[in-house]
């Protein structure tokens, strides 16, 4: 099989806030894995919660594997994983979405029913608000509602943690509340934004205005800190940036109540089955999302949104210059299509 890497940059509609930082733009890599006149398609995108990884780290890393991968079939499953010990995270994502999009397409299904996955069981996905002032934040909730329709506008996810304390948060959290529609539903992200005593405060000022949950409230390697929150917290308790793969969830099991899997973080779509598995043994529930991802991971996670407790899909309807398309809503929740594989194909490609 023969690989081909392309970069591609990709500019958000709004720039988003988190407590670590902001982001307008991504450079994201294509990754085209060919073998027997079918192409598997791949993305890899950056990210910087512990090793900073980028679209140069990725090319660099694909791109020297790449030779020892040429006499193997993409069924070769086994042996491809041996050569991808030590791959960056989003460099193996790409190539393990790459082999999933060419086999469902060698197999003419898609995966999610390859997996054996229900789509009527999907979940509707959360549209994100950032870190801003309470007006910009009403506004961001408006400029959504304008975008999307209200059948999709189901959930909401408020980014909170900021730097200027709780306080702030509390007054931009009350905006966005007083803006979003009834019947929607809404979810908190600090992003390890806030001091152990911070986090068991908003919890509890959070759960008296109805939220849902709580996801990563203590920053990433704080892990320990986390079994008093889980202890005392009125609000379910979810793990983003303390989860990156399998083997983290059993630490896990008693200081949260669910797990955030994003494809760049577990390394692709094997490994977040394997996260799906093993957070239904240990009883967590299950979050998909994503970074500055196109529609073309959005679409690849879309695969197993069946298997989510909760979606936070949406970084590709924030994007002004999607180059894929196959990341559709259907009444708010991200539905994997019919067609074989990922189901996607670029926005400039002929019907």
């Amino acid at each position: 099989m023969q690989l081909s890497l392309e970069s591609f940059t990709v500019t958000k509609r709004v720039a988003l806030t988190i407590s670590r930082g902001t982001t307008a733009q991504s450079t994201n890599v294509w990754l085209r894995l060919r073998h027997d006149g079918i192409e598997g398609w791949g993305e890899a995108s950056p990210f910087s919660v512990g090793q900073r990884q980028t679209s140069q780290t990725a090319i660099a890393a694909i791109t020297q594997i790449a030779p020892s991968l040429a006499h193997l079939s993409p069924f070769d499953i086994q042996q491809i994983q041996q050569h991808l010990k030590g791959l960056p995270s989003a460099a193996y994502a790409a190539l393990d979405m790459a082999l999933h999009d060419w086999i469902g397409k060698a197999l003419k299904v898609p995966l999610w029913k390859l997996w054996g996955g229900d789509r009527h069981g999907i979940v509707p996905t959360s549209f994100t608000i950032g870190i801003s002032t309470p007006e910009k934040a009403q506004a961001r909730v408006r400029l959504w509602t304008e975008q999307v329709s209200a059948s999709d506008f189901k959930a909401v996810k408020v980014k909170l943690g900021s730097p200027e304390g709780i306080a702030a948060d509390q007054a931009m959290f009350e905006a966005v509340q007083d803006q979003v529609p009834d019947g929607a539903s809404i979810s908190v992200d600090a992003n390890g934004g806030w001091t152990s005593a911070d986090a068991l405060s908003m919890a509890s000022w959070l759960a008296d205005r109805g939220v849902v949950y709580l996801e990563q409230p203590l920053p990433h390697g704080q892990e320990s800190d986390l079994a008093l929150l889980y202890e005392r917290s009125p609000l379910p308790i979810m793990a983003d940036e303390s989860c990156f793969t399998s083997r983290d969830i059993p630490l896990l099991a008693t200081r949260v109540h669910g797990i955030n899997i994003k494809l760049m973080k577990s390394g692709g779509l094997s490994e977040a089955l394997r996260m799906v598995h093993t957070a239904q043994a240990h009883g967590l529930k299950i979050m998909f999302g994503c970074y500055s991802d196109s529609a073309l991971s959005n679409a690849a996670a879309a695969q197993l949104a069946p298997f989510a407790d909760y979606l936070d899909l949406d970084s590709h309807l924030n994007l002004i210059d999607d180059p894929f398309t196959g990341a559709a809503l259907n009444a708010g929740r991200p539905w994997p299509s019919d067609a074989p594989g990922l189901g996607v194909r670029r926005t400039d490609a002929e019907v």
